[in-house]
């Protein structure tokens, strides 16, 4: 049975010789055309999610992957060591689906924390579940988390991720906040359920030291109804923020992160409460400093979340390729990166496979 009998949408994948163009720069990073240099590698390591958020997967959620279409443990650390060691790759990202489904993610942690330059290692998830393995994650490696949270109010959590998982979310955030000196809470706002909520979810942050980010609704969600006229922007969260707190640039420069960070005050006494950052990838890209590359759980590259082609690794892989060929097929995909996702395009088509299939 198929990829697509299943219900996931194939893409278009390069596997022909590893061939890196005529007028490539003879230079062993990531670098593309537009001499963007891509250091941050983003893996995924499950298509599955407990959670069915109403901006990416449908209710009845989506087929997993067969397990033999996955990278395993050791596949995951050769693919990663390529980057790490002859690919330039400085930090690295698991990511879903949910991460946390992955039974052997403490070892998967460790091994890449063994390699030699070791990498930054983050994990974004839901959090659910986390209370009963952040030491373990922590003690594998582990240097920070990413937790998605859009709203502390328990019906509104269980309207947008469709499972009344909100308490279990909370547990997870507490058990890493004691685990990890730096904790990123990520949200995205739906106009007419919690847009409301925005200035309370950055107070409660600002209390634990957690950094918010505000990230715009983008078109990855599994039933294609992402409309830009709906969505809400950047520019409205300053506005709504702004009502409650004073926001300035932040002093530290961006350096290619996706979010633009604001330094957060008290409106009454001008203290400075802490940060907040605002991804707006939708209406204020930042493709032209993208420092990004992905592995999805298949084992294939993409070089913009918006691709709608990849280029298989894992089948080389398991083919017997060298790692010194492994990291010319990854050369020779984000060379071919185009200049931006090109939502601002009329022509623009949202790509077949939602997040939980690319990994954020």
């Amino acid at each position: 049975m198929s990829l697509v009998d299943l219900g996931i949408p194939a893409v278009p994948s390069t596997r022909g010789e590893a061939v890196l163009p005529a007028d490539r720069p003879a230079t062993p990073g990531l670098v593309d055309r537009y001499g963007r240099l891509a250091t941050d590698l983003r893996v995924s390591l499950t298509d599955r999610c407990n959670l069915r958020c109403t901006y990416c997967m449908p209710a009845e959620g989506l087929p997993a992957l067969p397990r033999d279409k996955v990278m395993t443990r050791a596949e995951i650390a050769r693919l990663v060591g390529v980057a790490v060691r002859d690919l330039g790759v400085r930090q690295v990202r698991f990511t879903g689906g949910e991460p946390l489904l992955r039974g052997d993610l403490a070892e998967i942690v460790a091994d890449i924390a063994a390699l030699d330059p070791r990498p930054e290692i983050s994990l974004t998830t839901n959090a659910v579940g986390l209370d009963s393995r952040a030491a373990t994650l922590r003690a594998a490696g582990l240097d920070r988390i990413n937790v998605s949270l859009d709203t502390l109010d328990p019906d509104t959590f269980a309207r947008l991720a469709r499972r009344p998982f909100l308490e279990r979310t909370l547990a997870g955030i507490d058990a890493g906040a004691r685990e990890f000196d730096l904790v990123k809470i990520n949200a995205v706002l739906v106009r007419g359920v919690n847009l409301g909520h925005a200035a309370d979810l950055l107070s409660w942050c600002l209390e634990r030291g957690f950094e918010l980010r505000f990230i715009e609704q983008m078109p990855l969600d599994a039933d294609h109804s992402w409309d830009r006229t709906a969505m809400v922007t950047a520019a409205e969260v300053r506005e709504l923020l702004g009502q409650r707190f004073a926001l300035s640039a932040d002093d530290e420069p961006r350096d290619g992160a996706p979010a633009e960070r604001f330094a957060v005050r008290s409106l009454a006494t001008g203290e400075r409460l802490g940060r907040v950052g605002i991804i707006a990838s939708v209406t204020e890209p930042f493709c032209a400093d993208c420092r990004r590359t992905r592995l999805t759980a298949e084992g294939g590259i993409r070089d913009c979340l918006f691709a709608h082609t990849e280029t298989d690794l894992l089948g080389p892989l398991r083919d017997g390729a060298a790692d010194a060929e492994l990291a010319d097929r990854w050369r020779a995909a984000m060379w071919g990166k185009g200049a931006g996702h090109g939502m601002d395009d009329p022509s623009f088509v949202q790509p077949d496979r939602t997040m939980s299939a690319i990994g954020g």
